[in-house]
């Protein structure tokens, strides 16, 4: 009778079922567990053989049997997912733009205790991060960032006083501070050990973007009194603003005064008799023009215009003016100049010649022993035309 193995393919399909029946049988067990090792193992070693470098970071290697930090950037492990051996490890650094917040106490140079806050914005330049990790490492922050600004930030808030600190110098003291922050980062190097050779700048490791100083905090003494100087202060340059508006009023109105006196020299000469006159014709026109009901002044002049054309008006004399007549002393109050007679129309006594109204007012006057109010007609547009085109007619010519 032949044998045959279980994986022999010569054998019948019936031996070979069997055959496999029979080694599943006595190694299953065995198998199970090698799996079940297998896979625990595998879960174990995950995290320290396949590492995950996120966005915006990079991995500098340590090798624990192979001379330990890679310095060589180029060896740097970029974003994405690496495998190392378990006994090796791999350190992230990010290179995006970090930031922290610090407060400071400080001495101003006023000797006033204040507590300053700083904002520092930086990031690492990447060539770099090998070096400063087997220098420094990852708490790189704690050790070389902060508390050099903060010795400097002390050192530069100790050159102003309290004041300047808290109102006008704050842009200087941050440029002063980022200032003295780089040049101090470009004196400092790290030196690897064995290697005299090999140094590279703090500058070229830490790129340094802001330092920003967002409060300053002083005794409230200190503020009340720095507060009620710069309210004084702003009070004084509004009476210097008063002042000096004042003067600009004074000689505004001194430049108007001088205008209006040269307007009226230049006025006064070219202004003649003739001008009013025609300057009344044309206010009497435009008056004629209205439909509103019109009175119109007769003057006592020769030509017996009215008022606004030079008619003459005499001034009226006292009220209650008494004079004796010839019947035994008695007081009585004279009479008043007669006017036109009713049935008389205003357009008759316009068309009369002017020489007869002065003579008719003269001889009413003369018995009276003065002269008289002056008489008011109601006129209409066309008696009003009808008077001035007579006054245009009689004036001479030129």
């Amino acid at each position: 009778m032949k044998a045959y193995l279980w994986s022999d393919t010569r054998a019948p399909p019936a031996t070979r079922r069997a055959r496999w029946r029979r080694f599943t049988e006595r190694r299953l067990p065995s198998v199970v567990i090698y799996l079940m090792v297998a896979a625990l193992a595998a879960v174990a070693l995950y995290p320290h053989v396949a590492v995950t470098v996120p966005s915006g970071h990079v991995g500098v290697l340590w090798k624990r049997f192979a001379g330990g930090t890679v310095l060589d950037p180029r060896r740097l492990r970029n974003e994405g997912l690496h495998l190392i051996w378990p006994w090796d490890r791999l350190f992230l650094y990010d290179l995006r733009l970090q930031s922290f917040t610090e407060s400071y106490n400080a001495i101003s140079s006023d000797g006033v205790s204040l507590t300053a806050s700083v904002i520092v914005r930086f990031r690492l330049q990447r060539d770099a991060v090998p070096v400063l990790h087997q220098a420094i490492g990852p708490n790189y922050k704690d050790v070389l960032v902060q508390p050099g600004i903060g010795s400097l930030t002390r050192e530069v808030i100790a050159q102003y006083t309290s004041e300047q600190v808290y109102s006008t110098a704050r842009q200087e003291i941050q440029d002063k501070i980022r200032s003295l922050v780089e040049d101090r980062l470009s004196e400092k190097m790290m030196e690897r050990e064995g290697e005299e050779s090999y140094r590279v700048s703090m500058r070229d490791t830490v790129i340094l973007y802001d330092i920003l100083v967002t409060g300053i905090e002083l005794p409230a003494a200190i503020v009340g009194a720095i507060n009620r100087k710069t309210e004084q202060y702003y009070i004084a340059e509004e009476y210097k603003f008063r002042v000096e508006r004042e003067r600009r009023e004074s000689e505004r109105k001194r430049i108007e005064a001088e205008g209006i006196r040269d307007f009226q020299q230049i006025v006064s000469q070219g202004i003649s008799d003739s001008y009013l006159r025609w300057r009344g014709v044309e206010a009497t026109l435009q008056l004629s023009q209205s439909t509103n009901s019109k009175v119109v002044v007769i003057g006592s002049g020769s030509d017996g215009l009215p008022v606004i054309l030079g008619g003459a008006a005499p001034p009226a004399p006292p009220a209650g003016s008494t004079r004796s007549g010839s019947d035994g002393g008695k007081e009585r109050t004279m009479a008043p100049n007669p006017s036109v007679p009713l049935e008389k129309t205003p357009a008759a006594g316009l068309a009369a010649p002017a020489e007869e109204i002065p003579s008719a007012r003269s001889s009413t006057s003369s018995a009276a022993g003065h002269e008289g109010p002056r008489s008011f007609w109601p006129l209409n547009q066309s008696d009003i035309e009808t008077y001035v085109s007579r006054t245009l007619d009689s004036e001479p010519k030129d």
